[in-house]
C-alpha cells in the first residue's frame, strides 16, 4: 500500500480523535471518513491502538515543529523565549495553531485521561510528548543560563499543562497569558548565573 494511504488514515483518525475522543471514534468511522477499505486500514495498523499511537506521534511531530518554530521566530533572546512560549500557546488556544484549526484541547492530555494505564501505548505516547516539551523548555532555560534548568522546565510544564486545561475546560483563551504572568514572576525570582 502506498504511504499516502497510511498518511491519509492517520490524518483522518487524528481529526476525528481530536474532535470526538479516542474511545468515541470507532475503526469503522475512520474507514468511512477516510474512504478506504477495511483491509487497507489493517494492512497498515493491526489494531486501533496502533492507529491511535500513530496519530499521537503525528500530532506531536507537527505540533512541536510549529511550536518551536513560532517561539524561535519571535525572538533570539533565550530568556524572552521562555516567556514567548505562553504567547504561542495563546495563539493555539485562539485557533491560530496547527491542525485542527479549532482548539479542541490537548490531544495528549485527552489521551492520558482516556487511557489512564501508564503501560497503555497511547498513554506512553502522550507522556513522550510531554517529556519532549519539557526537554525543549529545559534547553531554553539552559541557553538563558539558569542554574537549575530542570526546575525551570518543570515549572513551565506545570504552567503549560494547567493553562491548556483551563483554556479547554473553561474556554478561557487568555489562560496562557495568566500563566505567562506567573512565569515572569518565577523568572524574576531565579536570576540566571
Amino acid at each position: 500500500m502506498p504511504a499516502g494511504k497510511r498518511d491519509h488514515l492517520i490524518d483522518t483518525a487524528l481529526r476525528l480523535f481530536a474532535a470526538e475522543g479516542f474511545h468515541a471514534v470507532g475503526i469503522d468511522r475512520v474507514i468511512a471518513e477516510a474512504g478506504v477499505a477495511k483491509m487497507t486500514l489493517y494492512n497498515h495498523f493491526r489494531t486501533k491502538d496502533e492507529l491511535i499511537v500513530a496519530a499521537l506521534e503525528r500530532r506531536a511531530e507537527r505540533f512541536l515543529a510549529w511550536f518551536t518554530h513560532r517561539v524561535e521566530a519571535a525572538t533570539e533572546d533565550p530568556r524572552q523565549r521562555l516567556l514567548t512560549v505562553f504567547d504561542v500557546l495563546a495563539e493555539w488556544y485562539r485557533g491560530r495553531g496547527p491542525e485542527p484549526r479549532r482548539f479542541t484541547g490537548c490531544a495528549f492530555q485527552n489521551a492520558a485521561a482516556e487511557f489512564h494505564d501508564p503501560a497503555h501505548p497511547a498513554h506512553a505516547a502522550a507522556n513522550a510528548m510531554k517529556r519532549g516539551t519539557r526537554g525543549y523548555v529545559r534547553g531554553l532555560a539552559e541557553a538563558a543560563g539558569f542554574d537549575d534548568p530542570g526546575a525551570v522546565a518543570a515549572w513551565w510544564l506545570v504552567l503549560i499543562e494547567g493553562a491548556t486545561a483551563v483554556a479547554h475546560q473553561l474556554g478561557e483563551r487568555d489562560a496562557a497569558l495568566t500563566a505567562k504572568a506567573a512565569a515572569a514572576t518565577l523568572l524574576d525570582a531565579q536570576a540566571p548565573s
